[in-house]
């Protein structure tokens, strides 16, 4: 992988950890209300996943989306905002945390409703079959969602009429504060894909370069008209489930022993790793330098000042984020109002009533 491409994933990865933990001080100093889901643990899903998709590609995810806004492109001024719940977040501030959406950058919403986004993906692939683009549609959910009749029904129709749909699978082990092999007769998700015959594959989520591999494959399987594939990437959220939750069940020794595995910090090793020069790969043989002959062997790899460098240009945006979110204006009732009667066929939807 190039340094550009590594640069793009540490910058993405550094600003969802430092998005979400001033995301978490503004909720506990009262700018967020509502729950407020947290990402971090399991950037290098998102980050992986996005990465390796197009921008003519749809995304459906759940209510714990904020990075994935980020990594799609979306403005961390307009996400923030959106937590505030001003006028300028990415809704106008009528969505909140769990209702992130974005037409322009196909970022088809965030839903509140464990298994909502399978119904929805499943008609946005629909509608790419039905007009033969070259499009995919990635469906995120959690490990939670998969004992609702919807992941069973959007499995079935997906493969049956060969969608372009990439499940994909954060299966961060705990539905809110149950864990999996609780709640679930078979704990490895992407064994039930097999019942509606559609590929699937277990990996290792808390490594975005191995997650932006698998994703790039299973998409090309897609796009060549192969149908619908499933990818479990095993993950593990740091906090509790929300921000009203201590996450108490879940032993401290466990959480632990995760916290060593953190997704940026072994990104962070991966960039700061030197490349191997010309005359190692030579001494390694024929075979070596075949595989490696693409890889940026020449280009230089990062230092501890770049990667400081870096955290503080994060903390600048995330700063100014923040700042234009307790700047901008709260909705008035008339922007309730446009947003009700919003329609693109200008049908009208909700009757105003007499006021006779």
């Amino acid at each position: 992988m190039d340094r550009d491409t590594l640069h793009r994933f540490l910058f993405d990865m550094l600003l969802a950890r430092a998005f979400e933990e001033r995301a978490a001080q503004e909720y506990s100093a009262g700018n967020i209300a509502g729950f407020l889901h947290l990402y971090p643990g399991e950037e290098a899903v998102a980050v992986g996943v996005i990465h390796a998709t197009e921008p003519s590609d749809y995304l459906v995810t759940t209510y714990r989306e904020h990075v994935h806004a980020l990594v799609r492109g979306i403005s961390p001024r307009a996400v923030m905002a959106e937590l505030f719940g001003r006028r300028d977040g990415c809704c106008k501030g009528m969505g909140g945390s769990m209702h992130l959406f974005d037409r322009e950058h196909r970022f088809m919403g965030g839903y509140g409703i464990v298994g909502e986004t399978f119904p929805i993906a499943t008609g946005i692939g629909y509608s790419i079959l039905l007009r033969d683009l070259p499009e995919v549609v990635v469906c995120f959910f959690g490990d939670g969602a998969v004992n609702q009749g919807t992941f069973h029904e959007a499995m079935n129709m997906a493969a049956l009429w060969k969608l372009p749909i990439l499940f994909v699978c954060e299966n961060n082990h705990y539905q809110i504060g149950t864990e999996i092999h609780r709640h679930s007769a078979v704990v490895e998700v992407y064994k039930r894909a097999c019942a509606y015959n559609i590929p699937s594959e277990k990996l290792d989520g808390m490594d975005a370069i191995n997650v932006y591999q698998a994703t790039r494959h299973a998409l090309a399987q897609i796009r060549a008209g192969n149908g619908p594939q499933l990818l479990e990437f095993e993950t593990y959220r740091f906090r509790g489930h929300s921000m009203a939750d201590p996450g108490s069940y879940r032993p401290r020794v466990e959480v632990n022993a995760r916290l060593g595995l953190d997704p940026v910090e072994t990104l962070i090793q991966e960039v700061e790793m030197p490349y191997p020069s010309r005359e190692q790969i030579s001494a390694a043989g024929p075979d070596t330098i075949q595989q490696l002959v693409e890889h940026p062997s020449a280009v230089d790899h990062f230092h501890d000042h770049q990667i400081a460098s870096l955290k503080e240009d994060v903390e600048k945006v995330v700063e100014k984020a923040a700042q234009f979110a307790l700047a901008s204006p709260a909705p008035s009732l008339d922007d309730a109002w446009n947003s009700l009667y919003c329609n693109r066929r200008h049908e009208l939807l909700v009757k105003e009533a007499s006021h006779d």
